[in-house]
Order: structure tokens, then sequence, then C-alpha cells
């Protein structure tokens, strides 16, 4: 595909004035570098400005390839694209993203299709090699060297499962009819899902005939945490009755920090702890009161989330969706005429950042600043309109017409696959190199700039002009145009 592509690109060329460069005199040649060739939508072939490496284009934003010193790829936009990253041992390959992917690293690979069906595989630290396959969610398969990670669930009817759908292990037979799950050493057998359940292991034991009648006991355990250090793992008394009406938890058995809740929905729901009380008066829209010593602020609410006001160590004040402004150690926000206006404050021992948006995506200025570095990346969208962004190491770039680019932020594919599509201008700035350039019309007109040289293209290559310290020329229709310019401050040659 990619060489019926370039094929296609060099049979347009040949019938462009641009072709003349390729093999035309030694005064043509001069006018502009060897290796590049800029013929507008039609075929282009350019330096990139913000990294190391070149990318083509042709038939407008349809038909990309590119390549950089990290990955190179090629595409057609937006059905298809391919990335590969040679020093990483990674690829990819997007089919009308996010619709259709395949992905791979090293030995490991997944592709999707819609979410519905997928299929993996790869080698463990044991070099054991596992295939998966799902027909979501009907079909589970898993083969695998290791004859203990082998399953197969035909839902509704058998199955057994394997570090999937949020748990262990699950086997079941006529689901809904009977299902057992684990979760580490609690087990839980289900009949007649979610309606009755028996819950033992890990110190659980418990049953429920749901929603009528529930409970459920657990004796404080011992665990290890992440820096390898046991800790107590507290323990719980769950009852209910007609749920939710009826609630009763007791929790954090065995730890400093014993809780008591007793909700009696819509009326009354209380919780009584060493750290902490609430009240609330009239679920959900009624009145709360909350007491954290712990957090040392005290909280009242009022028809919640809708009226908040809090002081302590949190201070809120809030009538949604006219007004709310709230803060705490590292953390302010506020908000005006919800979601019209909305600013966010968070600062942290290495990073500050500032949000704020209008009608949520309509327009978002972004501020990220290191704090230890002082390094700063600011980014402003104003949809459908435009996006400009300066990273980090102060690399800029602007596109101008960005309709999707606003929802994904940090998508790269929808930067790769779809923005090209509608980029109605492009200009970026490179400080570390001091290469600029500037795009209309997927190259319709195009300028390059750098330390020593200017490029400048217009309407297919017609009309070129490209100035560099020997001197400086004019080209139309690939014809020199006038007297080559000398650059006095070159040194005239023998």
């Amino acid at each position: 595909m990619q060489k019926l592509i370039f094929a296609i690109a060099a049979a347009v060329l040949s019938l462009t004035p641009m072709a003349a460069t390729a093999g035309g005199t030694e005064e043509t040649n001069a006018a502009q570098s060897p290796d590049e060739i800029l013929a507008g939508p039609a075929w282009s072939d350019f330096r990139l400005t913000l990294e190391a490496g070149r990318r083509q284009e042709a038939v407008g934003p349809l038909y990309f390839a590119a390549q950089t010193d990290a990955e190179n790829g090629w595409g057609i936009a937006p059905l298809i694209s391919y990335t590969h990253s040679p020093t990483e041992d990674w690829s990819e390959v997007d089919f009308l993203y996010p619709f259709s992917t395949w992905r791979r690293f090293g030995s490991e690979y997944r592709y999707n299709f819609f979410q519905l069906i997928s299929f993996s595989g790869g080698k463990n630290l044991d070099d054991q090699k596992t295939r998966r396959f799902t027909l979501f969610p009907l079909y589970f398969q898993s083969r695998s060297d290791d004859p203990a990670l082998n399953y197969t669930a035909v839902v509704p009817f058998y199955g057994h499962l394997e570090g999937r759908l949020f748990h262990d292990d699950i086997k079941f037979v006529l689901f809904p009819l009977y299902a057992e799950t684990r979760k580490k050493e609690m087990i839980t057998d289900n009949y007649l899902y979610p309606i009755f359940h028996l819950r033992r292991g890990g110190g659980v034991s418990g049953w429920q005939v749901w929603p009528l009648v529930g409970v459920e006991h657990k004796i404080p355990t011992t665990v290890t945490n992440t820096l390898g250090e046991p800790e107590i793992a507290g323990g719980y008394d769950r009852h209910f009755v007609v749920w939710p009406f009826y609630l009763h938890d007791k929790a954090g058995i065995g730890s400093t920090n014993q809780q008591d809740r007793f909700s009696l929905i819509p009326f009354y729901d209380r919780l009584r702890s060493p750290l902490r009380d609430e009240d609330l008066y009239g679920f959900p829209f009624g009145y709360w009161r909350i007491n954290d010593r712990g957090e040392k602020y005290e909280e009242r609410d009022f028809f919640w989330p809708l009226v908040e006001f809090a002081r302590g160590s949190k201070n809120t004040k809030r009538i949604f969706p006219f007004y709310s402004r709230a803060s705490r150690e590292g953390l302010d926000s506020e908000y005006y005429f919800w979601p019209l206006y909305k600013s966010l404050h968070a600062i942290t021992p290495g990073l500050e950042r500032r949000h704020t948006r209008v009608a949520i995506f309509l327009y978002s200025d972004l501020r990220e600043k290191d704090r230890k570095e002082g390094r700063m990346m600011h980014r402003v969208d104003f949809w459908p309109l435009y996006t400009w962004q300066r990273a980090v190491d102060q690399k800029e770039r602007l596109q101008v017409m960005a309709l999707l680019d606003p929802f994904f932020t940090s998508n790269s594919h929808i930067a790769r696959d779809y923005s090209p599509l509608y980029s109605f201008w492009v200009a970026e700035k490179n400080p570390q190199t001091g290469m600029a350039s500037q795009s209309l019309l997927w190259n319709l007109y195009r300028h390059e700039s750098g330390p020593q040289t200017k490029k400048l293209s217009i309407i297919f290559g017609l009309f070129q002009y490209q100035s560099q310290p020997e001197g400086a020329r004019w080209r139309i229709c690939g014809i020199p145009f006038g007297k080559k310019q000398t650059n006095l401050n070159t040194p005239a040659r023998p």
C-alpha cells in the first residue's frame, strides 16, 4: 500500500513543474534543497519543525508518512494509520480509530474491534505464551503453555474466567442461575444473581436475599502494605433490611477509627467515629451536618450538593449553579453560573497547575509549571477555531480549526489521524533549533525559516523563493526568475 501511494505521488509529480528539480540544471537545483519537494496538496516532502525528522504528504491531508529518531509510520486519514518504534520495539495500527485498534509491544499484542471483539497474547516472566480471545459479552477464551491459565466461558451457559471483569476468578453455570466469584481470598456463591448469595473466606462471612435482608461480617486481619510492612485491615459488620431503606454498618473494627453508620432512608442518616461525625436529615436533598475532627473542618449542606458551606482546613461556599468557591491545602477552585465559567488552581511540591474553562470545552486555558526547574507548559483551546500550545521545552504550535482536539487534549491518535483533515492553518516554532514553519490548506502555501535559510512555496510550488547564505532567488513554474543575488556577508568564491 505504501509503495502504491509513493508510485501515485511520483506520477502526479511528473506532471508538475516541480519534477524538473530532480534532474534539471545545476542552477535550477541550487534554488532548493535536493531532498525537499513542495508541491502543495499534491505532494510534499519536508523537514519537521518541532523534532528531527521528515514528513511526506499526498492528496491534501489524506496520505501522510513521517520518520523521526524515535518512530516512523504512515497512514490514510482517517481510515488507517501505522506507527512503529524500532528503538523500543513497539508498533500500532488504527482502523477508523478508536473503533478498531492493534497494539504490539515486544512479544505482547492486542487487537480490539468496537471493544466487542478482541484478541491478545504474549509471554509471561517464565517465557510461557498466553493467547486470549473475547467476543464480549458472549465468549471468553484463554490458552496458555501453563494449563492452569486455560479457561473458556460461553455466556450464559457455562464458563470459567481468571482475572476478568474485576474479579480474580469467576465460575458460572446457566448464569444468572449460579455463579461463583473470587476476590483474593473472599468467595461469593451467587444464586439467581443478584438476589441471593453466600460469602466466605478472607475473614468474611455473610449472606443476602436482596433487596429484603442481608448480613455480612469481617474480622480484623493483617495485610502487607506496599512497603512490605504488616498492618491491620479493619473488620466490619453490615446489615440491611429492604435495601436501601434500612442500613447499619460498623467499619474499621479493630482499628483506631471505628465507624458506626445508621441509615433510615430517606429520613435520617448518621455516622459516628472518633475522627468524624455526620448527620443527614432528608436524604438526598435535606440538611447535612459534618464535623470532621481528623481533617479539622465543619460543613453544613442544604439540598446537597446544591448548597454547601464549610470552614476550617476546607473552606467552601457553593450555591449551585450560580456560584462556588472552595479551597483547601494546595487546591483552590471556583465557578460562576456553571458551566459558563470555572477555574482550578492546584499546587504540589513539584507542580503548579492553573486551568480556566468557559462553557467546559468552548474555551480552555491550561498552565502547568515545574516548581523545581521553573519550566512551564501553556495550552489554549478555543473550540472549534483554534488550539495553541507551548511545551515545557518552549516549542510552540498553533492550529486553526480544531474540531476534536479540545476534547482530546492528550490523545496522539486524534492528532495524527484526524487533525490534518480539518487543519486550516498550522504554525510551528522550535526555539532550540531556530526553525519555524507555517502551512495553509495542506501546504497550498508553506513557509519555512531557520537560522540561515528561508523557503516559500505557493500554489503547488508554482511560485517558490529560497534564501541561503550563498544567495537568494525566485522560481516560477520551476524556472529561475531574475538574477542570483549574492549575500554580501558571504565571502566570494575564488
